[in-house]
């Protein structure tokens, strides 16, 4: 248990300041050579785009790994299997770069029987739905659909054969000053029922579905959802990557410092499905409206906690003051400097703590990732939103754009890496 001493709170009110200054350290670090097509990034100096194979699913279609480049020593490589960022590197407040994002070094890693059977999603594009929809159906317009049950009964982020598990086409995006990747398909009615006609109708309508990363100069990677339907439909878009910012395969996430921008977060019962309450995080675990590490209070003797096996649970995060992106989450790991700062035009974030990683999987630079290993930070509309009509609707009309944006920015806090010591030291 974390003990607050006055010091302890200065050293937090202290690296506040440093992880909310805008700047970003330059970072003179270089990349490794690229083999393969290579291609620059329009008018911003030092982006490019680099494509190369990353073999071949059994059915025999090929799966490319394209990685963004900028010049400040971040590079983001995105596959256009499930839309995964198989790799993200960034320098930390000495320069030094490395990969903070959970994934594995080839195909293989994604398509062995062992992660199959953890199915931890690492770094996928989650669709149609993200989350889950309690009891694996939802009634729309009078009409119920039924989903596959592949989570305790309920549907877990689109069903057995989800936006995680297809590939994508791929179309090279390149801007003023970023670099981008544009992954589209669509999904053809009926999508999330793994045996039709078995049991399961899937969801509603074919949807034109399309992905927008961009990279920039300023170390952000930006994320822009777009999706039409031709009937009425739900969708629910997000990425879910795991973060270590110590550094992929480096252990446990307990030590990182996380802030989240919510009063509120959505209870769930056992089987992880929220019970339509939007409760207060004061005088919870779930309190991280200040900076807290993720291991203070994991353990506590909290029902919620319980549930969850850790956390993994949405937060109701506090509605933005203008028109732009919503400040959702800043994440700082104190050994390394780095700084993940989350903005959205989602009205909820997942904050999932890894607490399934078993030991089983062996990551890209070939370490065990054991419970705690990484944490997810899923921007989203809420769980079960289709079966609750009193949160935030899920649903999409024929003739409208489902469109949103999440930013993660990567930053440090500008050479204080020692804060790593002071956060153990108080534990």
């Amino acid at each position: 248990m974390l003990v607050k001493s006055a010091s302890w709170v200065a050293r937090c009110a202290l690296l506040l300041v440093f992880a909310l200054t805008p700047a970003v350290t330059a970072s003179a670090a270089t990349r490794g050579g690229h083999h393969g097509h290579h291609h620059g990034g329009g008018g911003g100096g030092g982006l490019s785009i680099d494509k190369q194979p990353f073999g071949t699913l059994p059915d025999g279609t090929a799966v490319d790994k394209y990685t963004l480049s900028n010049a400040r020593g971040m590079t983001v490589s995105i596959l256009t299997y499930g839309g995964i960022i198989q790799s993200l590197s960034v320098p930390d407040a000495h320069g030094r770069v490395a990969n903070v994002t959970l994934g594995f070094a080839d195909l293989a890693g994604y398509l062995s029987p062992a992660y199959v059977k953890a199915n931890p999603y690492f770094g996928a594009i989650i669709g149609r739905y993200g989350n889950r929809i309690g009891g694996a159906k939802f009634t729309l317009d009078g009409t119920t659909y039924t989903l596959d049950p592949n989570n305790n009964g309920n549907t877990l982020h689109g069903g057995t054969t989800g936006f995680d598990k297809v590939v994508w086409k791929a179309e090279e995006v390149p801007g003023e000053d970023t670099v981008g990747l544009r992954l589209s398909r669509l999904s053809p009615a009926g999508e999330g029922c793994a045996n039709p006609p078995a049991s399961c109708t899937g969801f509603p309508g074919n949807l034109d579905v399309s992905v927008l990363f961009t990279l920039d100069n300023a170390n952000r990677l930006r994320f822009d959802y777009t999706a039409t339907t031709d009937k009425p439909t739900v969708v629910n878009l997000t990425n879910h990557s795991y973060w270590n910012l110590a550094g992929e395969g480096s252990g446990t996430i307990e030590n990182h410092l996380l802030r989240i921008n919510a009063d509120r977060f959505t209870p769930v019962d056992e089987g992880l499905i929220p019970t339509g309450e939007l409760r207060p995080v004061a005088g919870t675990p779930f309190d991280f409206r200040t900076f807290h590490t993720i291991g203070e209070r994991l353990r506590d003797n909290d029902q919620q906690l319980m549930f969850g096996r850790g956390y993994d649970h949405n937060f109701v995060l506090n509605a933005p003051g203008g028109d732009g992106l919503n400040p959702a989450a800043q994440l700082v790991d104190p050994s390394s400097g780095r700084v993940l700062t989350i903005s959205t035009k989602e009205p909820g974030i997942q904050f999932y703590s890894g607490n399934f990683l078993d030991g089983t999987l062996y990551g890209t630079s070939g370490h065990a990732y054991r419970q705690g290993d990484g944490l997810a930070l899923e921007t989203q509309h809420f769980p079960d939103s289709p079966n609750k009509p009193q949160f935030p609707s899920t649903r999409l009309d024929p003739g409208q754009t489902y469109d949103t944006t999440t930013v993660y920015a990567f930053s440090t806090t500008h050479g204080h890496g020692g804060w790593g010591q002071a956060a153990r030291r108080h534990r």
